[in-house]
């Protein structure tokens, strides 16, 4: 987009470059937003039919599809109330450190091969990273609240947040390792094709630490049977105990972003990401299986097959929480400490001797010779011809792409 401004438009390149991050910066907005009001609504029909009620069913029609909304405009109508004795600046911070946090995130998150923020050759270790800073805006809220119940749902949320960084990076280094890069795009095009092609059928360690990716990611999220951090039954309402109207609501939004984003990590890394589990593009020619030949259509399909698949992650968690029961904060650490981290350390050296004993998995035959994918670094008018294996003068790189994204 910011070619199409400098070179069509003739816009400066720095208003060029403030308009296309601005519109990148509102459509993921968007999705946080507009997700939000979708996955509310689908947890309270999803936990009424588990409890055998009905849910939502006036507000909007016998589906009360418009509950969300007016619970948003609710929230905006109400007062906005702090304790006495809190910390004023910390208390009205602590909700948009949270939020933040999560929409930074998506960044570097790629939806199509470039339908992505901005594309880093750490992406991987970007998201992860980002999104662990959603716990300041909680440690924040718990201490700047004057209230003990709250700074006790804040030091466990840390505690488990922490713990479980620690088996969730576990999991994504597997297939950050059987890519050979941590730029996202890439490790969703080494998957492209059938589904056998998927990391996630590569080899039973890799099957197994997605299990435990899973499990991490419901817990870093603080999502039920993790949530002890706002557990009604122990801690009133936890951390955000004492927030009210929009400051509350940005806490739920950033728990929702949250969610959204490690389902759709998940998918870019063990479940093809924008590719279906059957080549419908290239078996119809309109691919010829690599990012730089798909058509603008064919991208846009892969942009909906991976926020499918991140949508249905959501609805699984919502299906966890409203089906077991919540675990003691001792079970939470022991679940963390005694199993995730070793069975996460002992599936990684697994898939270490698999890779080096099968590096293209057991169906080797169907996997993509890793010529085909372009790493971020061979961007510009070398790129094609450096996949091709075309010797291209340094001079013909623009020095502004090497600079963006280093090899």
């Amino acid at each position: 987009m910011a070619d199409f401004l400098i070179n069509t438009v003739g816009l400066p390149e720095w208003l060029a470059w403030v308009i296309t991050a601005g519109v990148a910066a509102a459509l993921i907005l968007n999705v946080i937003a507009g997700g939000a009001l979708v996955f509310i609504w689908a947890e309270r029909k999803i936990a009424a039919r588990i409890q055998d009620r009905l849910g939502p069913t006036r507000t909007g029609g016998r589906f009360g599809w418009l509950q969300s909304l007016a619970d948003g405009i609710k929230l905006l109508g109400k007062e906005d109330l702090m304790p006495e004795g809190a910390d004023g600046m910390l208390f009205q911070l602590a909700p948009y450190v949270s939020f933040c946090a999560s929409f930074c995130a998506f960044i570097a998150l790629p939806f199509a091969f470039d339908f992505v923020g901005q594309r880093l050759n750490v992406g991987v270790f970007f998201v992860v990273a980002v999104l662990g800073l959603e716990v300041f805006g909680v440690i924040l809220a718990g201490y700047a609240s004057a209230s003990k119940w709250s700074l006790f749902g804040a030091m466990r949320e840390a505690a488990q947040v922490v713990s479980y960084e620690v088996p969730l990076g576990m999991c994504v280094v597997v297939p950050v390792m059987l890519a050979g890069s941590m730029d996202l795009v890439t490790i969703a095009e080494k998957q492209a094709g059938w589904v056998t092609n998927w990391y996630l059928f590569h080899d039973p360690f890799t099957f197994v630490i997605f299990w435990v990716y899973v499990t991490c990611a419901v817990a870093s999220v603080n999502r039920a049977p993790f949530d002890l951090a706002e557990a009604e039954s122990e801690l009133v309402a936890g951390f955000h105990t004492e927030y009210s109207g929009m400051r509350w609501s940005f806490f739920f939004m950033a728990e929702y972003g949250s969610m959204f984003l490690v389902s759709a990590l998940a998918a870019l890394l063990f479940m093809g990401g924008w590719n279906g589990p059957i080549p419908v593009a290239e078996l119809l020619g309109l691919s010829a299986g690599t990012g730089d030949t798909a058509n603008y259509f064919v991208r846009l399909i892969g942009c909906f097959n991976l926020m499918g698949k991140a949508t249905l992650g959501v609805l699984v968690m919502m299906w966890v929480r409203w089906t077991l029961p919540r675990l003691r904060i001792d079970q939470v650490m022991t679940t963390c400490l005694k199993y995730c981290t070793p069975i996460a350390a002992a599936m990684f050296a697994g898939a270490m001797f698999w890779q080096l004993a099968l590096p293209g998995g057991v169906m080797r035959g169907m996997s993509r010779p890793a010529g085909e994918i372009r790493e971020g670094w061979l961007e510009g008018p070398g790129g094609r011809a450096a996949a091709r294996g075309t010797a291209v003068p340094a001079a013909a790189v623009p020095p502004k792409k090497l600079m963006q994204v280093q090899p």
